[in-house]
């Protein structure tokens, strides 16, 4: 009943095209941002800072730069491990020879040099599609497992190829607690989100959109399918690579090439697909069922258990977990194979026409 249209009038093109139309929208994203800003580190502890809130958010915002390339432009990736690890080790290798290096600038230059990579890795996409695409793409993340493990410069000549940082700062304030990393990654998933949703409502958005439904029928309109396709992997491996860089930076501290196995590439990709492709929503949707679903399973299990009085051990919870959570993403996919993005426009809809049945 309150979710109406009534009286929101729209005078211009440029209101009728606003990233949220409908008013009561805008309102609710302005209310939970400023409820992650404001009164999450109000009730958070550090745990839920580290287990939970922080992976959450750099998932999150590494799910975004997927979902460009594989749910708006079409083009089937696993190299999204290989591209973070690239953002990383590039923003790492920034900070460590460029004396007095910035943060935010090591981190943007680490980005870029996973565009670069991108780039390179979705030459392939002008020749290949679909598996085929998938297998070349997956090239990338063996590749960069070899470069980093075995050309020590990448690591400043690392004997085991891990590499670590410390005291990090932005303007003169350190970014040391586990409330200032969240708060920090929180702002940068903001404002690349913002980016990210005008980027693809735009014409390049709508180029990258033309590209996956029918890449014949694009060419045929006048839309170059070389610049829409190596767009959308230079703007998606940007994303992941500075996902990437905040993944070792903020969340780990020191890392390893095994810390961008292929695993990584695969759990993104399940993020977008759960999520639902094609919509920047569903990363975060997607993001949310990956990230905090295994902790839920793994602090529930023993709990039921507990209530038929049996003991379940350490390596028992984990193989339950897996199994659960492996049965609830084919559940997920055969109830809803447009993910859980489509779930909320679904409801959303029908609260626009409660009580009357449409």
């Amino acid at each position: 009943m309150f979710y109406r249209e009534n009286g929101q009038f729209k005078t211009s093109y440029r209101a009728d095209q606003q990233i949220f139309p409908i008013r009561q929208d805008k309102i609710a994203i302005l209310l939970l941002v400023a409820a992650a800003f404001l009164v999450v580190p109000m009730f958070a502890t550090d745990y839920f800072y580290l287990a939970i809130l922080t992976p959450l958010v750099i998932m999150s915002l590494a799910a975004l730069g997927v979902n460009i390339l594989v749910g708006y432009c079409g083009q089937i990736s696993l190299g999204s491990g290989a591209f973070m690890a690239v953002g990383a080790y590039g923003a790492y290798n920034f900070m460590v020879r460029v004396p007095g290096m910035p943060l935010v600038a090591a981190l943007i230059l680490g980005g870029l040099c996973a565009t670069f990579f991108g780039i390179l890795f979705g030459l392939p996409s002008l020749r290949v599609k679909g598996l085929y695409l998938a297998v070349a793409t997956l090239a990338a993340q063996f590749f960069a497992d070899w470069m980093f493990l075995r050309i020590k410069w990448f690591t400043n000549d690392s004997p085991s190829g891990s590499v670590s940082v410390a005291n990090l700062e932005l303007l003169g304030m350190p970014i040391q607690s586990p409330q200032s990393k969240y708060l920090f990654c929180l702002a940068v998933l903001v404002v690349i989100a913002l980016l990210a949703k005008n980027l693809v409502r735009g014409a390049i958005g709508r180029e990258w959109m033309a590209i996956r439904d029918m890449d014949v029928a694009a060419s045929v309109i006048g839309i170059r399918p070389m610049y829409a396709k190596l767009s959308a992997f230079a703007v998606s491996s940007f994303i992941v690579g500075m996902a990437g860089a905040l993944w070792g930076f903020v969340h780990l501290g020191a890392w390893e090439p095994a810390a961008f196995s292929v695993d990584i590439s695969f759990k993104l990709l399940f993020m977008v697909i759960i999520g639902g492709m094609g919509s920047i929503m569903g990363s975060f949707f997607g993001a949310a069922f990956i990230v905090v679903l295994p902790i839920v399973l793994n602090l529930v299990l023993p709990a039921i258990a507990g209530v038929f009085g049996v003991q379940i051990s350490t390596a028992g919870i984990s193989h339950a977990e897996f199994i659960i959570f492996g049965a609830l993403i084919v559940w997920f996919l055969i109830v809803e194979p447009h993910g859980i993005a489509k779930l909320w426009s679904t409801g959303k809809q029908k609260m626009r026409v409660w009580p009357f049945p449409h």
